[in-house]
């Protein structure tokens, strides 16, 4: 007697709220998640790009996630985080609302984003789960920039680096 065992894979995001909106991040990216500090504007920089924090003596750019997002700015409270994300070799930092949990997504429940037309710009969601409660966007963080952003991240990272020696 045999049975029919279809075998799918479990992936573990970590997930975030922007406003309602609940989205996830590939656990092996994240390198921590830690509250909100002090943020060192940096000048000439876009606009979502909120500055550089010193995290245990390294320089990370901080990114805010509602504004790259084009979302309205939102005050810091005591939910808001700043997630460490690798991304191409350089740490970076992601201010989000509020974090959720780490979900195992079972690969059977990921399906590929929608297509909103040439106006909206969704490259960055790679995938979206259907969850018990709703949707949950997991993110492609390398698509969420574009290479001469990252290249100035690297950039931002290494001039303050180098300043504060």
């Amino acid at each position: 007697m045999s049975q029919n065992i279809v075998n799918t894979k479990r992936e573990r995001y970590l997930t975030f709220y922007l406003g309602e909106e609940q989205y996830g991040i590939a656990i092996d990216k994240i390198k921590e998640i830690i509250a909100i500090m002090k943020v060192t504007n940096v000048p000439n920089t876009p606009v979502f790009m909120r500055g550089v924090i010193n995290l245990r003596g390294s320089i990370i750019p901080v990114v805010d996630t509602r504004l790259r997002f084009n979302m309205e700015h939102r005050e810091p409270d005591m939910h808001t985080a700043i997630i460490i994300v690798e991304v191409e070799k350089t740490n970076i930092g992601f201010i989000v609302d509020r974090v959720e949990e780490v979900s195992s997504i079972d690969s059977s429940n990921l399906s590929e984003p929608p297509k909103f037309g040439s106006q909206v710009d969704t490259d960055f969601i790679c995938n979206v789960a259907q969850v018990e409660d709703g949707v949950v966007m997991i993110l492609d963080v390398l698509k969420l920039f574009k290479a001469d952003e990252l290249v100035s991240l690297e950039e931002i990272q290494q001039k303050h680096t180098t300043q504060g020696q």
